[in-house]
């Protein structure tokens, strides 16, 4: 509802990029352009300066970007507190997960809010935890929902579900006939992790150094993007890995993977994270009712 130029400026001012924020805007690149060009005429003033395929704010244009936040906050509040009153849950709902959770979780909880308010229109952006946080901490995403401990005192972490992390190897490989699996068992084993900014990596870090031992102790073999690249790699005998429980399901039917719990366990959660002073639109509270409702029915389960 908020003017259209101001809407696009301030993603433009945000991003610091015309093609991000097209891309963020669906909106072509001369089409943002446009609208940033009208904005100035209207203030017969540079809101950005262009140098070196960089653009960075005026003082003007700074000046501008303070009133657009408030602004567009102001609607979006007005716009949640009069659906509120009318009953109606609509709008657009911008989730931001890491690849694990946005493969293997999110899919049957989306399918069953879309179903509940068909009115919210959702929009999934998937990245690695560390990427995720930052699209929070930048008003990229409404909220995120990532695998890895978050430092930031400005968000607001609730856990919603606790994920189980396991060993997994090819099923003639000599671990995995064993009931379970220690970090004594890894030492020397060609292994394949996942990359840098990783909430699995992470966490895989934290248990090794909890028990006497670095991930740079282990052979690592190969370093890949994405859980299915992991299950590939360990699948085509480049090596072993620890995993999400959830993500080898198929596997385990299939018999194309061995799959040994850890000793001791690893668990870690998946929590959802917002910012602490962004006023949550009706959408957004909706969304997270249900997403700790589904995470608890799981849990029972």
């Amino acid at each position: 509802m908020a003017d259209r130029r101001l809407q696009v400026f301030h993603t433009v001012a945000r991003l610091l990029s015309f093609t991000k924020a097209a891309e963020t805007l669906h909106m072509t690149q001369p089409a943002v352009t446009f609208q940033i060009r009208q904005l100035e005429e209207y203030f017969n003033t540079r809101l950005f300066d262009r140098t070196h395929n960089r653009i960075s704010l005026t003082a003007a244009g700074e000046r501008v970007y303070e009133y657009a936040e408030r602004i567009i906050a102001l609607y979006s509040e007005m716009d949640s507190r009069v659906r509120e009153l009318t009953g109606d849950v609509s709008g657009i709902l911008i989730i931001g997960a890491s690849t694990t959770i946005a493969e293997y979780m999110l899919p049957s909880l989306l399918g069953e809010f879309k179903e509940k308010h068909p009115g919210i229109n959702i929009r999934l952006k998937v990245s690695n935890s560390v990427g995720i946080v930052h699209m929070v901490e930048d008003n990229s995403v409404d909220v995120g929902i990532v695998e890895s401990p978050i430092a930031n005192k400005n968000l607001v972490v609730e856990v919603c579900w606790r994920d189980k992390l396991v060993f997994i190897c090819p099923p003639q490989h000599p671990l995995a006939k064993k009931p379970k699996i220690t970090v004594d068992d890894l030492q020397g084993l060609p292994f394949v992790v996942r990359e840098e900014g990783s909430g699995t990596r992470d966490f895989i870090n934290e248990y090794l150094a909890k028990n006497n031992m670095q991930l740079h102790d282990l052979n690592v073999n190969l370093e890949v993007g994405n859980p299915e690249a992991v299950k590939s790699a360990v699948e085509a005998g480049l090596g072993v890995s620890i995993v999400s429980q959830a993500t080898v399901v198929k596997e385990l039917k299939l018999g194309t993977l061995a799959v040994r719990p850890l000793e001791p366990q690893l668990e870690r959660p998946f929590s959802i994270v917002f910012q602490r002073q962004k006023f949550r639109l009706r959408a957004m509270d909706e969304f997270m009712d249900f997403a700790h409702e589904h995470c608890e029915k799981r849990s029972a389960q």
